[in-house]
């Protein structure tokens, strides 16, 4: 994951793993969000634009649109983009690599009622349960 000295590394670093909401607010006010963002989700996961835009509850050309200078997100849409990055960078965090990340994000999970945590990630409370689902298993819970 070498993104260094590129716009894209300050999204690496300027998001951290498990944002509060004000620290998302916060972000949003003070900073740019874009395309580098949704790169950001393609470097933590293996995830393709089909999917990434499955998340993001819009369709694959309007995600490939962002791609062009100046286009303006809408607040919804780059809160969810934070939120995501955030979440996939813990996941990364704890589970260790983008393999084991798409693995857990694609199976099916006994705490989330035998649905993956890929299905919860198209809304912000879904990104938020995943979000506590990977801190339970950092602190020794077994999902």
């Amino acid at each position: 994951m070498e993104v260094e000295n590129t716009p894209l590394s300050l999204v690496m670093v300027e998001i951290a793993p498990d944002l509060s909401e004000p620290e998302v607010l916060e972000y949003m006010v003070r900073r740019d969000v874009d395309w580098r963002h949704v790169q950001a989700i393609s470097l933590l996961t293996h995830a393709n634009d089909g999917l990434i835009s499955d998340w993001l509850g819009i369709n694959v050309k309007t995600l490939r649109e962002y791609r062009k200078p100046g286009t303006q997100l809408k607040a919804q849409l780059q809160e969810h983009l934070i939120l995501l990055v955030s979440m996939l960078k813990q996941g990364r965090s704890v589970l260790g690599s983008v393999q084991a990340l798409d693995r857990w994000l694609s199976t099916p999970n006994f705490f989330l009622d035998g649905r993956s945590p890929a299905t919860f990630l198209n809304t912000i409370s879904g990104i938020r349960l995943v979000s506590d689902r990977l801190a339970a298993l950092e602190h020794g819970d077994n999902v």
